[in-house]
């Protein structure tokens, strides 16, 4: 007969022990669950992703209701247990149910630590621990504008950023002199706040918050040194606090948190603790990989595997603000017993620390890189003897590959995506079981890099090394096309090596297998050219696609549209009237706004695209082109109550300073006035976020049918800081990309970090902003050259009459 097994708690700690026991022993247990809040069990890591709009909240569920079905587990929610009676062994909820048991969970978590000051009370001071504190700041958001957040660690931070892209101006307030100071040292620290200053975060440092002020709702914070701040919204992020009363109340013993031996067992045998609540060697745990493991030895032991149990946890942290890649794990401060290895590239932004005592690594602090921490951090669990060793490329092998022997030497039960509890070996068995080839392919079956994506290169380092030479790697050399093995790196380099100056010479020279090439060449190689030689080139229109041949997007009738250039969707009374008279005059049967803000000529016959463009005399807005599409903006400080800058300005001016020059693919940019992004611009190729001390610059989204959102690059304070980035930006692109790939996937493919290297140097940002302007001038030219032939040919039309 089963055993009645009662949970109370609902979240990631307990859950993930009902998992590992429903693997171990699925006829083991009757088990019943019963959570507070009204959803099934989610991940808490992922809601500064919903605060900061990267995923909504039906997205973070790790089990859905069906799950609790399909493994015959009696789900309560939104009921809260008032009650534990360990007599007679049963509980009772606030509704009225009881309910027995022969083992009990207490799985209660932990809440959100209130400062207990005056005021802390009003309406608009939270924490920031559920989806509905994450739907309050949402909300608040919406309505208000200035928020504080109370406390500089790692959830206060990544709660900052989150309200910042909501469009809300945030401080931080923070009682220490650097951020994070239980996981970074002082140099890190340092880094980090610069890095957070310049997106537009501010802090109060040193501050003691003594009082809230407001009438019913919060209007400010007054600190201990007499200076205060105003605010419509108070977020503590000050810590948390173990949620022990029941236990208290039934008699168990409890510290801090509910006391537990190494079998997560409380002072009464039938009643186990685990995760945040649970106390265990007077150590109380808040991040997901110590209570993932407290499940798991808690399920062993419940099901009765042999199991040494619970022996505590060191602890490593990585933030996902953006922007800011950091690691730490272990000690973070030197002191008599440890050396220290520090590599600090205050050029590249990188700092790196590793702590040493006795030939062991014992410390782990990395910023601006980390992607060593696991590495590191699995020499400092196994406490690895560091002798053979060289610290000169931070404790990398001599004559070896340590990312290899690294995943080599990891046991199976060793933690590869912390945020989801993913072990080596879930991994490893997923890919033998259900043939897995790709990172994309682990992810969806296992879920390691679903959330952060930070141990994306451990797990492609798994799949290398557990598929052999069967390892068919995304980056394995393959030609151009079908007419050469060369790579397009390859041809462009002999393109310069040896001064090629057409395809045809191309094609002949490097023996390609066509002679006339194919429809994936054709059009590749005279963008190659045009982008290497742009004065000396001559572009070859023949060689295009027709959408670009003709001037206009084909239409599934085989007619085209015309859409005209009108920059940031400004126009005037001439240009509109003369759009009418040209759609009467060839009965175009659709007239419409574009989702770029434009007028298009929908349905033009084919033979009139031409004769539509003459009689318009306006520039062409490229909506078919491999080229600057459009930039999209909002009206900013021109007329928006929200606006930080004139976006709308900053718009067309990006816009008329980036068209008609080609590109691997097309291009969309955006302006947003403030960061409630309006423009929708961390989709775009290229965003600016306005911002009051400048403009936020991003690169690489895409909204299309993989949606991938921007990389954070840079604060600038003047628009032509913007300008000078975006040429550099787009340049780089041009000359590194290869024919129709978006710049989402060259991002991947050449590395963000690699990016912004480039276009931080200033001599090579120099040179590339040269090369597109050079480049632009031609184009320029072409546009002159067509002008002033239309205007001829409506010189000698006159002259006919």
């Amino acid at each position: 007969m089963k055993r009645k097994l009662v949970m109370i708690g609902n979240g990631m700690a307990g859950v993930r022990c009902m998992e590992e026991i429903l693997k171990r022993n699925r006829e083991a247990f009757d088990i019943t669950i019963v959570g507070d809040e009204p959803y099934p069990n989610y991940n808490r890591i992922m809601l500064s992703h919903v605060l900061q709009g990267k995923t909504e909240i039906k997205d973070i569920n790790i089990n859905d209701w069906k799950w609790y079905e399909d493994n015959d587990i009696t789900l309560f929610t939104g009921e809260i247990v008032t009650e534990i009676d360990p007599e007679e062994k049963e509980i009772k909820t606030d509704k009225g149910s009881v309910i027995s048991y022969d083992e009990l969970i207490i799985a209660t978590g932990s809440s959100a630590f209130i400062l207990p000051v005056n005021g802390s009370e009003l309406e608009g001071v939270i924490g920031f621990r559920t989806i509905q504190d994450t739907e309050c700041m949402i909300e608040t958001a919406d309505r208000y504008k200035k928020a504080v957040v109370i406390g500089g660690g790692l959830l206060g931070l990544e709660a900052a950023r989150g309200l910042m892209d909501r469009g809300m101006e945030v401080e931080v307030v923070h009682l220490m002199p650097s951020l994070m100071e239980q996981q970074l040292d002082a140099p890190a620290a340092k880094m980090l706040k610069k890095d957070l200053e310049a997106q537009g975060m501010k802090f109060l440092m040193e501050k003691q918050t003594t009082e809230i002020y407001g009438n019913e709702r919060v209007e400010g914070i007054k600190f201990s040194d007499g200076t205060s701040v105003e605010c419509d919204l108070v977020v503590m992020a000050v810590g948390i606090r173990p949620n022990i009363q029941l236990a208290k109340h039934a008699g168990l013993d409890v510290n801090r948190g509910i006391i537990v031996d190494d079998h997560m067992q409380t002072s009464t045998p039938s009643i186990y603790a685990v995760g945040e609540c649970a106390e265990h060697n007077g150590i109380t745990y808040g991040l997901v990989a110590p209570l993932y493991e407290q499940g798991t030895a808690l399920a062993a032991y419940l099901t009765g595997a042999k199991t040494t149990g619970y022996q505590g946890s060191i602890l490593s942290t990585q933030l996902k603000v953006a922007g800011c890649d950091l690691f730490s794990g272990g000690k973070i401060a030197e002191d008599d017993e440890t050396d220290a290895i520090i590599v600090h590239d205050q050029f590249a932004g990188v700092y790196k620390k590793v702590l040493v005592a006795n030939n062991k690594v014992v410390g782990v602090v990395l910023y601006g890189d980390a992607s060593d921490g696991t590495r590191l951090f699995t020499m400092l669990k196994k406490e690895t003897d560091i002798s053979e060793f060289t610290s000169a490329a931070v404790l990398q092998k001599a004559g070896e590959d340590a990312v290899d022997e690294m995943i080599a030497d990891m046991s199976a039960d060793e933690t590869v995506c912390g945020c989801n509890g993913v072990t080596k070996g879930t991994i490893v068995q997923a890919i033998l079981e259900q043939d897995l080839k790709s990172f994309e392919e682990v992810k969806t079956c296992t879920k390691a890099g679903a959330s952060c994506g930070k141990c994306r290169g451990v797990v492609e380092g798994i799949l290398s090394h557990t598929l052999g030479d069967n390892f068919d790697p995304t980056a394995e050399k393959t030609g151009m096309c079908a007419c050469t093995p060369l790579t397009r790196d390859e041809v462009v380099a002999e393109i310069k090596e040896k001064g090629l100056q057409s395809p045809k010479e191309v094609r002949n020279v490097l023996k390609f297998t066509n002679e006339e090439g194919c429809p994936a060449c054709r059009p590749a190689l005279n963008y190659y050219m045009r982008m290497v030689w742009p004065e000396e080139y001559e572009d070859d229109k023949a060689s295009r696609f027709v959408n670009e041949r003709m001037d206009g997007n084909i239409q599934n009738n085989g007619t085209f549209s015309v859409v005209p250039r009108m920059y940031g969707g400004t126009t005037t009374g001439d240009e509109l009237i003369r759009l009418g008279e040209v759609a009467n005059k060839y009965d175009v049967p659709l007239v419409k706004i574009t989702g770029a803000s434009r007028v298009g000529l929908y349905g033009v016959k084919k033979e009139d695209v031409p004769h539509v463009w003459e009689d318009l005399g306006m520039r062409s807005g490229y909506a078919y082109s491999k080229s600057l599409r459009n930039v999209k903006s909002c009206v900013g400080s021109r007329f928006c109550r929200f606006g930080t800058q004139d976006s709308l300005g900053l718009g067309i001016r990006l816009e008329k300073e980036i068209e008609m020059v080609d590109t691997p693919h097309k291009m969309k940019m955006g302006v947003s006035g403030c960061p409630r992004n309006c423009a929708e611009v961390l989709t775009k190729d290229f965003g600016v976020v306005c911002v009051e001390n400048g403009y936020q610059l991003y690169f690489g989204g895409n909204g299309g049918t993989e949606v991938r959102e921007c990389d954070s690059f840079i604060t600038v304070k003047t628009e032509d800081e913007v300008i000078t980035m975006a040429k550099a930006y787009t340049q780089y692109y041009r000359e590194t990309g290869i024919y129709n790939e978006r710049t989402a996937p060259w991002v991947e493919r050449i590395g963000s970090e690699n990016i912004k290297l480039v276009l931080l140097n200033e001599k090579r940002n120099a040179e590339l902003v040269e090369r597109f302007n050079k480049a632009k001038n031609t184009y320029e030219e072409a546009w002159s050259s067509t002008l002033l032939n239309m205007k001829k040919k409506e010189m000698f039309e006159i002259v006919k009459i």
